[in-house]
């Protein structure tokens, strides 16, 4: 049972479940994918205090029993050789940006977790003075670790950044609860922070995440991860503003694959924003050597002022505008259509 990986069960109310901070907090350390044998090292509790709160966890039903029994799992073996540091995220982050748009029962759990930390940190550590929560930010294990995360103070993030207690899970949390710029560029000091697929989803969602330390973030970042930040309607608009900027900038500077990838991956919806923008020979030709299928796509590029007459007389040869007069005649009147082509050729 050591290698049973406990998974809590998503459509959970967890939010409203009689859990104290310290049964929250292993919750919250909960991915279906870290054996309970780690659990002691991750969370910083015995084995015994492990057992009796994946037991309680059980009873109540956060979680899903084992695979042979509904049982309690026995006390884990200690694991004092793991190094102490939060679980990552189930999964490999996606390509291209998409971890800036995920979501789903991950989020909720997240949330309920986040709640507890939160209650602990209003009623019992918020109303201590802010010189006394920076003391305990720099000292403290769980689950006032976790709680001192939404601490609104900067100078409170700076001394839990110099805990080195402090992992991922710690980061993400203080990503999204945050709300001060100030602490904000504090966490992203950390490369390992700066990287993490969690802590950039939820830094695009933080209102107060400053416009210059976006652009140093995600500056250099494929078009499709900015383009997928850009029309996140989860990110609020200053962000997604800044976005498109980015995006406009890198698309002068991008490889001629990129860019093609960009405009083929989102059926030509991209174009829109890059208005005024030309394309180079290469991404000309690249665009030229593709078969047309999509009347979505066609539609796009032929509403593009700045699409090359060679891709223009490409398109016109496809079958599917062949089939698809409107499609044709959309074409025909773009101004860098042939002369024949626009004679109705």
């Amino acid at each position: 049972m050591n290698d049973w990986r406990p998974k809590p069960i998503p459509l959970t109310a967890l939010a409203r479940l009689p859990l104290t901070a310290e049964e929250g907090f292993v919750l919250s350390r909960l991915d279906g994918a870290t054996p309970v044998r780690h659990l002691t090292a991750l969370t910083g509790l015995p084995p015994e205090r492990i057992q009796a709160i994946i037991a309680r966890l059980l009873t109540l039903g956060a979680v899903l029993p084992p695979p042979t029994s509904a049982a309690p799992p026995p006390t884990p073996a200690p694991a004092a050789s793991t190094p102490a540091t939060p679980p990552e995220t189930p999964g490999e982050p996606l390509e291209a940006g998409e971890e800036e748009d995920a979501g789903g029962p991950e989020d909720e759990n997240a949330e309920a977790h986040a709640g507890t930390f939160r209650q602990l940190f209003e009623r019992r550590l918020h109303p201590l003075a802010a010189d006394e929560r920076a003391r305990l930010a720099r000292e403290s294990g769980e689950p006032e670790l976790s709680a001192l995360c939404f601490d609104p103070v900067p100078a409170v993030i700076h001394a839990l950044l110099e805990n080195t207690r402090l992992g991922l899970a710690h980061a993400r949390l203080i990503a999204r609860h945050h709300l001060n710029p100030v602490g904000l560029e504090a966490l992203c000091g950390r490369a390992a922070f700066a990287s993490d697929a969690g802590v950039r989803r939820w830094l695009v969602r933080n209102p107060q995440l400053p416009a210059g330390l976006f652009r140093r973030l995600w500056g250099g970042r494929r078009l499709m991860e900015q383009f997928k930040v850009a029309g996140n309607r989860d990110v609020p608009e200053g962000t997604r503003r800044t976005a498109r900027e980015v995006m406009r900038s890198r698309f002068g500077t991008a490889p001629a694959e990129e860019r093609v990838e960009l405009i083929l991956l989102t059926e030509g919806r991209v174009l829109g924003a890059l208005m005024g923008l030309p394309v180079d020979g290469k991404t000309a030709a690249l665009l030229c050597g593709r078969v047309y299928r999509s009347p979505l796509l066609i539609q796009n590029l032929a509403r593009w002022s700045a699409a090359p007459p060679a891709l223009i007389a490409h398109l016109l040869k496809q079958e599917a505008v062949r089939r698809q007069p409107q499609l044709r005649q959309l074409l025909q009147r773009h101004p860098n259509a042939p002369a024949d082509a626009r004679r109705g050729d």
